[in-house]
């Protein structure tokens, strides 16, 4: 199955939190958590549309500042999702700053905030460039069963996990994974073009199989028509969607456990914290954290097909290998 998305850990597993997850055959990507994004270029932060916070203690949201720094003068639009309060945390760092020439821009940077809370229900505002970030356009919203981005074809879900605050763990999946077989599409003596993108689209929309497609259809010319279920036969791969799991920030407590395994499950890849080493334990217990070896356990339990661990406890400077090992002997069982 060829890929479609790329997940890749901003930093270095003793460093800031952060999972960069890029599209690979669209100009986009996604950030789950806004830690140090030092070694994240400017291109790679201007694909960014949606940022996913898990919670804000200065690791996992300090690079908030250099997101508005490099977005500032660009025509675009990023959606952030947080934890309760994040509304009122990215209102105040963006009033930190002053903004008398804002409105003399030609172009406009917008921000539009969701925050989420227990209950499912949450609140959206908008920060707007043209109007020197003030808060505007605030409504109520709600996230059925957690789900915070709903798309043609991904998903994004949060589930609340206690770290003594709220902290957000998030699930991204591709809905189905549709691959053109290009060898058929010679077979069937069309080619490759713009009536692809729509076949695709059709079949994730749900249409039936009589629905018809232009095949091959170029200006002034008209192409073949076949049905969405022909095509389906001939030139489709259709398998399951990827899907991946992060999670940081989290006490190994039954009910955390038990969110953790339904949100994960299946998953493809589970980037996932693994702090301490498990002689530690009652320290991770403690500071509401994971050990190397509870955070195999739990990608045991859910069944993924890759865990990845990171943010490692600076303690254990020099016991790199040995926190993948106890993580890896959980994972496997042995």
């Amino acid at each position: 199955m060829t890929p479609h998305f790329l997940p890749t850990l901003v930093n270095p597993p003793f460093h800031d939190p952060g999972l960069y997850l890029d599209f690979l055959f669209a100009r986009r990507a996604m950030l789950f958590d806004l830690g140090d994004l030092a070694p994240l270029g400017a291109r790679k932060l201007l694909r960014i549309s949606d940022v996913c916070i898990s919670h804000t203690h200065i690791d996992h949201f300090i690079g908030f500042d250099r997101l508005l720094r490099i977005m500032l003068g660009r025509d675009k639009e990023v959606n952030l999702f947080g934890p309760p309060g994040i509304l009122r945390q990215v209102e105040n760092r963006l009033a930190s700053y002053s903004w008398n020439l804002i409105g003399s821009y030609p172009t406009v940077f917008t921000l539009t905030v969701s925050e989420l809370h227990a209950d499912g229900s949450g609140v959206r505002a908008r920060f707007s460039s043209k109007r020197a970030f003030a808060r505007e356009h605030e409504e109520p919203v709600s996230f059925p069963e957690g789900v915070i981005l709903d798309e043609e074809n991904l998903r994004i879900r949060a589930v609340f996990l206690e770290h003594g605050i709220p902290c957000l763990a998030f699930a991204f999946q591709e809905k189905q994974h549709v691959n053109f077989m290009k060898n058929r599409l010679a077979e069937l003596g069309v080619p490759v073009g713009p009536w692809l993108s729509e076949l695709k689209s059709a079949v994730l929309r749900g249409e039936p199989d009589h629905y018809p497609i232009m095949a091959g259809a170029k200006q002034g010319e008209a192409g073949r028509e076949f049905t969405v279920g022909e095509l389906k036969g001939e030139v489709l791969e259709i398998v399951a969607g990827e899907k991946i799991a992060y999670v940081t920030d989290t006490a190994f407590t039954p009910r955390n456990l038990e969110r953790i395994v339904e949100l994960a499950r299946g998953a493809d890849y589970l980037f996932i914290e693994a702090v301490f080493l498990h002689a530690d334990h009652e320290r991770a217990r403690d500071r509401a954290h994971l050990t190397a070896r509870q955070a195999g356990e739990i990608a045991r339990e859910a069944g993924v097909q890759r865990v990845i661990p990171f943010h490692f406890s600076p303690r254990h400077l020099g016991a790199e290998e040995q926190l993948r090992r106890e993580l890896s002997a959980a994972f496997h069982g042995s």
